[in-house]
């Protein structure tokens, strides 16, 4: 037998190996030599796969809610509106003409046009105003809290208060109350709106509201005003019982102006009775061949005094002291229903806007902002530049709600405009109501006017399914 080599050199390489340039490399295995066999793992199902018969029984009852309140009201809307008012007639596009050349319906398209770009872009801005100075003041909370309470309130209720809001009267609504309040500090109004003198009484008409003594004036002959048709409850609060004026010989005229109206019965016309109160601020004017040569106002107790100029004339009681008292703005009237209702709406959805906003602030990084302060920006170059455009996802999202709420925004005008103003200030909503429901129904043009609806509101839609999708990529 031949000895190895020392180091091994002359061994035989391993059975599983095989020599390459000198030196040993595995030979490949083939399947089967001493490796366990591999054990095959069966694929898993999804769970919607396997359970396709419990997820479709699970769907089913929202799908049949669904079929029957959306999608069934929706195709037979669309299948009414093409046939006349008994629903026997094919129309064809007679009731889509109609909605364009009936002239309420043509309002309320005017009005809901209004609504969606007014309501949404004001209540927005206020929202955003709210919550960016609401950061920065200690009891901001509680003040998001009171702005966004109106919220916790229904339509009917929000209308019902309006409604008395807006009141024409002003000792029912604040609006008119605070207007005229306004308005008469700076404005002196009437004292005696409806006063007049009797057939007896020394004073005639004279036209444009004003009244004239019967004879002129003559010095050292006191002249005596008396009037009627003021309650007393209206008169001056410091007014004086009346009292005849002083007799003077200087050639000035002297007189009294008073209510000859005794409470509780009794008095003579043209006597100053003792309960009889003078007519304190009417103002009264001298007048000779048309042109006023001398005025004046009687005090408390109904007494004034004219110069000596005043002799011979016609003592004038002008209209100024009889006109109708300032009763404010006719905000339900014709002209100021739709912003007024619009008004509302704001008061309502301003605090939705701000919460949904300041939430979006929060989430802000301060440092961007604080760097921006420190670059030298000021506050209004910080709001404008940077907090608005990266608040702009969430602007979107607040505008897009509010003007699909607005399309269908009816109980509000329904309740809060009268029956005077109601076709003034019409939505599309409301015309589909009264087309539909009231007294002289047409469900061909009601039908018209949903599907004129829902066509208004798809475009909306996609635009937020479209924003929805591309902040999910992101």
């Amino acid at each position: 037998m031949t000895t190895a080599a020392a180091g091994g050199a002359d061994e035989a390489p391993p059975a599983d190996t095989q020599a390459r340039g000198g030196t040993s490399v595995p030979a490949p295995r083939k399947p089967g030599d001493g490796q366990p066999p591999t054990r095959k793992v069966p694929s898993r199902k999804s769970v919607t796969g396997t359970r396709r018969v419990i997820a479709a029984l699970f769907l089913l009852p929202a799908l049949v809610l669904l079929g029957a309140l959306v999608v069934y009201p929706i195709v037979y809307s669309v299948y009414r509106s093409f046939f006349d008012q008994a629903g026997t007639g094919f129309a064809g596009l007679d009731n889509y003409k109609a909605l364009f050349s009936d002239d309420t319906i043509r309002t309320a398209i005017k009005n809901n046009a209004i609504w969606v770009v007014l309501a949404p872009t004001v209540s927005t801005v206020l929202g955003l105003i709210f919550a960016v100075l609401t950061e920065r003041i200690r009891w901001g909370t509680a003040f998001k809290l009171i702005v966004f309470m109106p919220m916790a309130i229904s339509m009917l209720a929000a209308g019902i208060i309006f409604r008395l809001v807006y009141d024409q009267a002003p000792e029912r609504g604040v609006a008119n109350a605070v207007w005229v309040g306004v308005h008469d500090t700076f404005s002196e109004s009437a004292g005696f709106p409806k006063a007049h003198p009797l057939p007896v009484h020394p004073l005639k008409a004279a036209g444009g509201g004003s009244f004239v003594t019967k004879v002129p004036v003559r010095a050292g002959e006191p002249v005596q005003l008396p009037l009627v048709g003021v309650l007393p409850a209206k008169m001056p609060s410091d007014a004086k019982p009346a009292r005849a004026p002083a007799t003077v010989n200087d050639g000035r005229i002297t007189g009294t102006a008073w209510l000859d109206f005794t409470q509780g019965g009794g008095g003579k016309p043209n006597v100053i009775d003792a309960k009889e109160l003078g007519l304190k601020g009417i103002k009264v004017e001298a007048v000779k061949d048309g042109e006023v040569v001398a005025s004046a106002t009687a005090g408390a107790d109904g007494t004034f005094t004219l110069p000596a100029a005043a002799d011979g004339a016609e003592l004038r009681l002008p209209a100024s002291n009889f006109k109708e008292p300032y009763n404010g703005v006719d905000w339900l009237g014709p002209t100021l229903v739709t912003p007024g209702i619009i008004g509302s709406y704001v008061w309502m959805w301003a605090g939705f806007a701000m919460v949904l906003i300041a939430a979006g602030l929060a989430g802000l990084p301060r440092e961007l902002l604080e760097a921006a302060r420190v670059d030298g920006a000021n506050e209004w170059q910080v709001f404008r530049r940077i907090t608005v455009p990266m608040l702009a996802p969430v602007l979107a999202v607040v505008l897009v709600t509010l003007m699909i709420n607005v399309l269908k925004v009816f109980d509000l005008v329904f309740i809060i405009a009268p029956g005077s103003s109601q076709d003034d200030a019409n939505v599309l909503a409301l015309q589909l109501y009264r087309s539909s429901f009231g007294t002289d129904a047409d469900l061909g043009i009601g039908s018209a006017i949903a599907v004129l609806l829902l066509l208004l509101v798809v475009p909306v839609m996609l635009f937020n399914i479209r924003r929805i999708r591309k902040e999910g990529r992101r």
